[in-house]
């Protein structure tokens, strides 16, 4: 929201305050600016004191600074910044700041939940500030990001952070209404916070949307927007804006492609990767397990896993919006005893924010698609359960990366076919820093609900096409992976993918036309494999742990992670970080609680 209106004599005087404030905020930044390439020094152990704020022609160098106050930023900022509790700054903020604030172009990584937001936001208040930035000046600011949800994140930290000063900014974001009121605001805000779409939307569509002034662009998850999918849109975009820029990128995995750098006009930037040669490239408060479970038993570990951490906040990630739809509602309609909630691409913003809000505030499990792996700040989740193999190693970073945020403790779990094996030894590799632990479950203990699903399609002919859906956009998606060594549908058998139906409770195989040619499997092999499926025992086989041919497992005796045997004494040596990864030390009661309901409210599109 805008500062309240002064009597037009206070005005004056603030003006001549703030333009007092700005000459010696640039004597300051220009007099203590870091030399180019330098890093932030380590924290002194009296850091925390702080010096007293500088007396007129008083600038001392600002590298080593531990604390906000301790920066050259306007009072207003300071202001609000100490309001919010942000005292303390974090290592990629200490590392990024410094260089950001006297203009320079910087290229950040670092963890997730490590405070990347506010080492951009609080350089792009403070350079529009200096500049005396006005409503009649337009388009200060640019951010870009990946996700709709990404958006609302960063402008709600924009608003903290900028409340005081009279900026205006607005979310600008697709898939959802509203293009006709945007077109009407967008020329009179200083800062966007949108995605590449429909920014680029508006270059096309709206009358005289000029962007000619702008003095900073910011790419948040920049290693995603600057990949293949968005190309062609921050192309068009960077021939609209101008050359002579301040550009920031972030994210937790970044690139140094000269191709990449290059298309946006990086200017001599600062590396910054405050976690290069960190042990871990994940968070060291989080604990990582892997699992080989066969295709057809995942449904089952699921189960397994959720009915036996009740008290946890958990996201679970398929890969497609079919799966996350029918796993959520074939769950629900199971009823595990804990609330749940389903988020994927194909929502409306306002309703991906609402789930968002809803799940912050509870414990509950979301099954998402990767719509939720990027950048958003979802607090105190206890685990990450990736039903699904990621696509990659930075895929991977980022998903785990929804849980251990800001130095506070968090699980993962991992779910890998035997097939998809050569993942975990991609993690393992050295050069990947990700201390994962394989561990394999025990076929007794698990709980087979496919009889239990295919009696919920019998009563819900609606969910049988959703399970059709589900199953051959999970096959589509291996199947178009790039990196054949982990995803390779060939190594699958006709007799896996009927196994793989049955345990989604559908009574016969669907038809996969994309992959029928390579697998050479007729469409009477199908119908004999289903015939033989429906006259088996109603109680479907256990192969939790089939032989494959690897060595990760050798050596390594059927452990108790997933299914803890009962401590034999209260002082005896057991790891306790790996003895409750399905069976916590203190199960909740099944509930059987219904999910809540999604609260509705308006998409932030305001101005501050």
């Amino acid at each position: 929201m805008r500062r309240p209106q002064r009597r037009r004599g206070a005005a004056k005087q603030t003006r001549l305050e703030e333009a007092d404030e700005i000459r010696l905020l640039n004597e300051w930044i220009e007099a203590g600016k870091p030399l180019p390439g330098t890093k932030a020094p380590p924290p002194s152990k009296s850091a925390g004191a702080g010096p007293s704020p500088p007396a007129v022609g008083e600038h001392p160098g600002y590298s080593a600074c531990t604390l906000f106050d301790e920066l050259p930023l306007s009072q207003m900022t300071k202001d609000a910044l100490r309001k919010e509790g942000f005292t303390k700054m974090s290592e990629i903020q200490r590392a990024a700041l410094p260089h950001a604030l006297c203009g320079r172009d910087v290229l950040g990584a670092a963890k997730t939940g490590s405070g990347k937001t506010l080492a951009f936001v609080i350089p792009v208040i403070e350079k529009l500030y200096r500049e005396r930035w006005g409503p009649e000046d337009g388009v200060g600011c640019i951010i870009l990001c990946p996700t709709n949800d990404l958006a609302g994140q960063i402008y709600a930290v924009m608003n903290k952070v900028g409340k005081l000063h009279g900026f205006s900014a607005g979310v600008i974001v697709g898939k959802r209404k509203g293009i006709e009121m945007e077109k009407e605001r967008v020329n009179s805000l200083n800062i966007l916070v949108c995605t590449p779409g429909r920014l680029v939307q508006h270059f096309n569509e709206t009358p005289n949307f000029d962007c000619s002034q702008l003095q900073i662009l910011v790419l948040d998850e920049a290693d995603q927007i600057l990949d293949h999918g968005f190309k062609s849109q921050v192309d068009a975009i960077i021939s609209q804006i101008p050359k002579v820029r301040q550009t920031l990128l972030f994210s937790a995995t970044q690139t140094k492609s000269v191709k990449d750098l290059a298309r946006v006009s990086l200017r001599d930037p600062e590396y910054i990767s405050v976690h290069e040669e960190a042990k871990t490239a994940t968070p060291d408060t989080l604990e990582q397990y892997a699992m080989i479970v066969p295709l057809e038993q995942k449904l089952n570990m699921l189960w397994s896993f959720i009915k036996r951490h009740l008290n946890s906040k958990t996201i679970v990630f398929l890969s497609s919006v079919k799966q996350v739809k029918f796993v959520f509602e074939i769950f629900k309609k199971l009823r595990p005893g804990i609330p749940l909630k389903c988020m994927h691409g194909r929502m409306t913003h306002v309703v991906q924010q609402a789930i968002v809000a809803d799940f912050n505030e509870s414990t509950s499990v979301l099954f998402s698609t990767d719509i939720t792996s990027r950048g958003l700040d979802i607090q105190n989740v206890d685990w990450v359960v990736q039903v699904d193999c990621p696509e990659s190693i930075d895929n991977y970073i980022h998903r785990v990366g929804r849980t251990a945020r800001y130095n506070k403790k968090g699980k993962s779990l991992m779910f890998l076919c035997p097939e998809e094996e050569a993942m975990l030894e991609k993690l393992k590799a050295t050069e990947s820093k990700i201390p994962i632990h394989i561990r394999k479950p025990k076929a007794e203990q698990l709980e087979q609900i496919s009889q239990n699903i295919a009696s919920v399609l019998v009563k819900f002919p609606n969910l049988q096409q959703l399970g059709k859906r589900a199953f051959v956009t999970y096959l589509k998606s291996v199947y178009l992976q790039k990196d054949k060594k982990v995803f390779d549908l060939s190594r699958f058998s006709a007799e896996q993918f009927a196994a793989y139906a049955a345990s989604l409770g559908l009574p016969v195989t669907p038809t996969i036309r994309f992959i029928s040619h390579k697998k050479n499997v007729s469409k009477k092999d199908m119908v004999d494999l289903d015939k033989k499926k429906m006259t088996s025992s109603s109680k479907p086989e256990v192969i939790i742990n089939p032989q494959v041919n690897s060595d990760l497992n050798k050596g390594e005796e059927d452990d108790d992670i997933l299914y803890p045997k009962k401590k034999p004494t209260a002082d005896a040596n057991m790891d306790d970080g790996l003895d409750d990864v399905l069976c916590p030390k203190e199960p909740g009661t099944d509930t059987n609680t219904e999910p809540e309901k999604v609260i509705e409210y308006v998409a932030c599109n305001s101005i501050f």
